[in-house]
């Protein structure tokens, strides 16, 4: 099988293998190079690709709402807590009551995280800033649309299971039982 590369720079298989499985490679790999890049940013500045977007983020917005931050990342907030505890054990954000509601934190960067909170030459923004300035306004729009939707789309209601039964009935279940009952 040869492989050239197309106009995305990454290798298009000579053979197709049809429009949905060819978008979900090109969204692997870039999956692949986000974490990739993020470990280097980890080694190399010390902070991680989503922790820079949260700081980022933060000092776009002082005084955000924990709720807030997650709505924009598109996480539920409890998956940012983690990230949140981290960046704040490290001090390079703050969290202090909401003078309106005492339940409610907001989040602030520290002079530390000031430092991080600007374009940096190596970062995945830095790349992304690249890439962008070689697209087209149209293309950019149609990549927010597929991508928005394709996102929805794996948040729809259903899930793995419901989907995966339909599409192949029992023979799914089975299978995931064996896989059960090897772990």
């Amino acid at each position: 099988m040869t492989a050239m590369p197309d106009e995305s720079g990454l290798i298009r298989l000579e053979f197709p293998i049809g429009e949905a499985l060819e978008l979900l490679r090109l969204v692997w790999a870039v999956d692949h190079a986000l974490q990739r890049r993020s470990k280097s940013m980890a080694a190399v500045l010390g902070i991680t690709g989503p922790q820079r977007l949260v700081i980022r983020i933060i000092g776009r917005f002082p005084s955000i709402h924990a709720k807030q931050l997650a709505d924009i990342l598109h996480l539920h907030p409890s998956s940012l807590t983690a990230l949140l505890k981290r960046l704040e054990r490290v001090r390079l954000i703050r969290r202090r009551p909401d003078e309106r509601d005492r339940r409610r934190w907001l989040l602030g960067l520290t002079r530390e995280g000031q430092v991080f909170n600007r374009e940096m030459p190596g970062t995945i923004e830095a790349a992304l800033h690249r890439t962008l300035r070689s697209i087209a306004a149209r293309d950019l729009e149609g990549a927010r649309i597929v991508l928005g939707r394709f996102a929805r789309e794996l948040d729809r209601g259903g899930g793995f299971e419901n989907e995966s039964r339909r599409h192949s009935g029992n023979r799914t279940t089975r299978v995931g039982r064996r896989q059960r009952n090897r772990g």
